[in-house]
């Protein structure tokens, strides 16, 4: 049986994070609030803007110390990832990226004579398109990162989480990658299309004191928004979280409104196993457990490993 979350007084924060002297610097944004600058009421899924400007919290004093322990486990992660590329589309950007076979379409002259054989087997009178040649494609993914920072996962399982980051970001760094670091608030550290810095990314996510009430429905919100202008294929929201959802609006039917939505969870402690094999299922992902970071590698891989 799922708990019962505490219905927020007003809606979450959406915070954008910018470098502060000696610490981070987290910028509230309208997000939360309706165009006439009321709050929504708590668990609607709205958002607008308002007039108002953003308040600065500098959150100098507050931060957590960098940790060299999660850096080198984040290397230690990503040395063991296998994510594989996307699939190549005849409609993939050409020109440049990665070398691959696609149809014809009046640019290369290097044709993949075994692949055009079999197109030619079921196709004795060739189109144009049935020529298949090795061209260079560039594909990417759209991916946004979920990382809960509550206070259900301090100590090592925020390391874990941010560990997990600091290696997928590196790995997706050609991608659009966007990443949510969410509590009862949430704060984005990378926009989708934005250069990945894995370095900063990671800092500023160990930067995030570790503390608050789990309100996973947000930031599965924001995601939905961040993707919302982006074509299905190849797009993917993950979610690294105990899955204790404790404040806000039921995640479940957020959750299906994604085009599709991974979910790794950490074990490690408190825990809803439940809640977090429902929302794959919602999000039509797959599921996977995490008791320690050397678990990370095997469940990342096998998500993107899934079609």
């Amino acid at each position: 049986m799922h708990r019962k979350p505490k219905q927020l007084d007003a809606p979450p924060t959406l915070f954008e994070v910018s470098g502060g002297a000696g610490g981070l610097i987290l910028q509230a944004s309208s997000a939360g609030r309706t165009a006439g600058g009321k709050p929504n009421k708590p668990g609607s899924n709205g958002t607008g803007f308002t007039n108002e400007q953003g308040e600065l919290v500098d959150l100098v004093g507050e931060t957590s110390e960098l940790d060299p322990i999660v850096r080198a486990r984040a290397q230690q992660i990503a040395a063991r990832l296998s994510v594989p590329r996307p699939r190549l589309e005849a409609t993939a950007v050409r020109g440049a990226g990665e070398l691959g076979s696609l149809p014809y379409r009046g640019g290369s002259d290097d044709i993949d004579l075994d692949r055009t054989l079999e197109m030619l087997t079921e196709r004795p009178v060739p189109e144009d398109e049935d020529i298949i040649v090795r061209d260079r494609t560039r594909t990417t993914r759209s991916v946004v990162l979920l990382v809960d920072v509550s206070g259900s996962m301090r100590g090592e399982r925020v390391r874990t989480a941010a560990a997990a980051v600091g290696a997928l970001a590196g790995e997706l760094a050609r991608d659009n990658l966007g990443v949510i670091a969410f509590w009862s608030d949430a704060a984005v550290l990378l926009e989708p299309g934005q250069s990945v810095r894995s370095a900063e990314l990671l800092d500023n996510l160990l930067r995030l004191p570790a503390k608050g009430l789990t309100n996973v429905a947000f930031p599965l919100q924001l995601a939905a928004k961040q993707l919302s202008q982006v074509p299905v294929r190849d797009t993917r929201v993950i979610l690294l979280s105990d899955c204790v959802h404790n404040a806000g609006p039921d995640p479940r039917p957020l959750a299906a409104q994604l085009p599709r939505l991974d979910v790794l969870l950490d074990s490690s402690g408190e825990k809803d196993i439940e809640l977090g094999r429902e929302l794959a299922a919602k999000g039509l992902g797959i599921f996977r457990t995490i008791h320690t970071y050397r678990d990370v590698a095997p469940a990342i891989s096998a998500v993107f490993a899934a079609r």
